[in-house]
């Protein structure tokens, strides 16, 4: 079921309707029971995976707390890790390692399984890995409601593309009882609205010319590629924070809280930086549970530095089993690294330094997503060359006189849109869009409303196009 479809208009308000009616020691079945026919829209016979994970990593857990010695406990961790990294590497990696395998030995030794992807399955994974980590090393309790802790891995908001929580923020919210608060509803719907905004209107339109190229990149070149280039960036930043807002507006409609994932990632004036404000949940994960336990900063500097690189190309793998993933997770790994050995980014610049370091920050994080967005390896040299094929004074003036794409309203909406919402996110301060919009005057606030369902309603994609991350 997707957020931006007809389906979840209609199951949200249901849902939320028969949880506020339950009493409150009845509503997590509520929640649990929506949350499993959601995630069984999209294929029925996958949500026994997350049966399975749910169940391994809840007796692991109580088995791991009850152990007296360290021994026993590494067992039960050792099969909470197995159970669930090995039903992600069988699902979303083995036919990458199988076919390159077979390409390196010239032979079709190793099979392909002709099995989808679980939607959902690197967020819910990592999601319940946390929790029986956090066990393990004594930093929370093993929940004893098993149904309290499958809602904990199954939360339909964010199940399938977060922000991956973590047990401790989320379990105890279950056991409070939740009021009827018309302000935390209201401000959930409104972040729920601004989030389908930068769906439908930002995102779904970028895709029109972004995916015309980056699926025929032979057959463009110049300024489209520019464009495109340029343009992805937005696609992916309002596609994905785009659903962390419509998730965390949901769950506060529910009176849940859930973690932020984004904090205005393209002010970063180092990439480090831009680090600590984009998917912030992965972020912080990979510190807390690989980084560290790598043993951080607190080592040699070049046991350090290879911290860093190894921690952001498995990020890079992370994201999906394609060798541009990889290669966009070391870029990124060689970027931050390179950062810490000549000291650059401990501290924000303001003026017109500041203003060059955001440019050059961005223009880096462009380039990393042309290999992130690119099919595969052999088409990254083709898009970079036709990125300055072409690229002069009259084929740039040909294409503003006669490009039917600058003709397409909603690709002028687009670019409208997103110098609204990257003005609004440089203009708020700790909070969000919604926060800094709540400071506003009533009719400015009215008006902001209005206009963004108009544009929803009259700019909006509303083809059903899957968020970018669910590939994921």
């Amino acid at each position: 079921m997707l957020f931006n479809s007809i389906q979840f208009i209609l199951f949200f308000p249901f849902i939320t309707l028969i949880y506020y009616w339950c009493f409150h020691k009845y509503r997590w079945a509520v929640l649990l029971a929506g949350s499993y026919y959601f995630y069984m829209c999209w294929k029925p016979e996958y949500l026994v995976l997350i049966l399975l994970s749910t169940t391994v990593d809840y007796f692991a857990a109580l088995a791991m707390e009850k152990a007296q010695e360290i021994k026993k406990k590494k067992r039960f961790l050792f099969l909470s890790l197995f159970t669930n990294l090995g039903l992600l590497g069988l699902f979303k990696y083995w036919n990458f390692v199988s076919e390159n395998l077979n390409q390196i030995i010239d032979e079709n030794t190793f099979s392909t399984l002709d099995i989808l992807l679980p939607v959902g399955i690197s967020f819910y994974t990592f999601q319940t890995l946390s929790y029986t980590i956090d066990v393990y090393r004594g930093d929370i309790k093993a929940e004893r409601h098993f149904g309290k802790f499958a809602l904990f891995v199954s939360f339909f908001p964010q199940l399938v593309a977060g922000p991956i929580e973590r047990a401790k923020r989320f379990i105890p919210q279950l056991y409070k009882k939740i009021n009827y608060d018309q302000v935390m509803i209201g401000l959930g719907l409104k972040l729920m609205t601004w989030g389908f905004f930068k769906k439908l209107v930002i995102a779904d339109n970028c895709g029109l010319l972004v995916n015309q190229v980056y699926n025929n990149p032979e057959t463009h070149k110049g300024i489209f590629v520019v464009l495109a280039a340029l343009l992805f960036p937005f696609q992916i930043y309002a596609d994905f924070s785009g659903y962390s807002d419509i998730a965390i507006g949901a769950a506060m409609v529910l009176g849940i809280t859930l973690m932020q994932n984004f904090n205005r990632p393209f002010i970063a004036q180092s990439i480090g930086e831009h680090w600590k404000r984009w998917h912030i949940s992965l972020s912080t994960w990979f510190m807390d549970y690989l980084y560290i336990p790598l043993g951080g900063s607190k080592t040699t500097k070049w046991r350090w530095y290879y911290n860093l690189f190894i921690t952001f190309l498995i990020s890079g793998l992370w994201h999906g089993a394609n060798w541009t993933f990889i290669l966009w997770g070391a870029y990124h790994g060689a970027l931050v690294v390179l950062e810490r050995m000549i000291g650059y980014g401990k501290n924000r610049s303001g003026g017109i330094l500041g203003l060059a370091k955001n440019v050059v920050v961005f223009l880096l994080i462009v380039f990393g997503f042309i290999i992130f967005r690119s099919n595969n390896l052999s088409d990254v040299p083709i898009i970079l060359n036709n990125l300055v094929t072409d690229l002069n004074l009259d084929a740039i003036t040909e294409f503003f006189e006669k490009s039917t794409i600058l003709r397409n309203k909603r690709i002028l909406v687009v670019f409208f849109a997103i110098v609204l919402m990257m003005t609004l996110e440089y203009l708020y301060d700790k909070k969000n869009v919604i926060g800094f919009l709540n400071r506003q005057h009533f009719v400015i606030r009215f008006l902001f409303y209005i206009i963004s369902i108009l544009a929803i309603l009259m700019f909006g994609n509303f083809t059903s196009i899957d968020f970018i991350y669910f590939q994921f």
